[in-house]
């Protein structure tokens, strides 16, 4: 699998060879860099030829992923080796999982389902489909979440065949088609939740930190959004 994140969320750095060339936009044999899709934003870094620096400006998945570099230099054929930029990477693994986390209680607690996130470095937001909306019950469903948090459980991530994985009932959840691929991924956060995703995760919850409700709207007749952000 050339989508090295798929398999391990952690990798910083990796060796890969240039397939193609267009100018300062480039593809891999193999890749750690996450290009932005899932309301997931996408690395940044460096593609390094040699002691040769190339930034890593932007991440784009268009059927293959595409790394849109600060010039181009590079040919195919020729070996690099890949960084990622770490800090941005955990922050957001962090805020993805606070999202899962945070949506499965909205879920258990109103059977909301969810149209949508946006994960940001300094706020990220959850969308959910419901008809009331209390903010006071909200700052519960914040604080039950958190509780999950604190306890630290595991965080796994399994490739499925299609047809296993769409037996698993809380795929069906979402506000939104289970992508239409041969093999699924799922991030199971044990006891909790379980959803199809194709973006990076923390392993244990307690790598979050705190979940801070930063505020609550409505975004029309059954359109909810809360917006929040982590304390360490």
């Amino acid at each position: 699998m050339n989508a090295l994140y798929l398999l391990d969320s952690y990798m910083q750095s990796f060796e890969a060879t240039v397939v193609s060339a267009s100018g300062n936009r480039i593809t891999l044999d193999r890749t750690a860099f996450y290009p932005r899709s899932g309301g997931q934003p996408d690395d940044l870094g460096s593609l390094f030829r040699g002691d040769e620096e190339f930034k890593v400006e932007q991440v784009e998945a268009e059927g293959e992923i595409i790394h849109v570099l600060d010039r181009d230099g590079l040919v195919p054929g020729e070996a690099v080796s890949g960084k990622i930029d770490w800090e941005r990477r955990y922050r957001f693994m962090r805020c993805h999982s606070a999202c899962h986390v945070l949506s499965a209680v909205i879920f258990q607690e109103t059977g909301a389902k969810i149209t949508g996130n946006q994960i940001d470095a300094a706020r990220s937001r959850v969308d959910f489909s419901l008809e009331s909306f209390d903010k006071a019950r909200m700052s519960e469903y914040v604080e039950k979440a958190n509780c999950i948090v604190r306890e630290d459980r595991p965080v796994t991530t399994r490739i499925l065949p299609r047809s296993e994985a769409l037996e698993i009932p809380d795929l069906v959840r979402l506000a939104m088609d289970v992508p239409d691929r041969e093999e699924i991924r799922v991030v199971e956060i044990e006891g909790v939740d379980r959803q199809a995703c194709g973006g990076t995760h923390v392993e244990r919850t307690g790598e979050i930190g705190k979940i801070k409700m930063l505020k609550a709207e409505n975004k029309g007749k059954s359109n909810r959004r809360v917006y929040f952000t982590l304390e360490d």
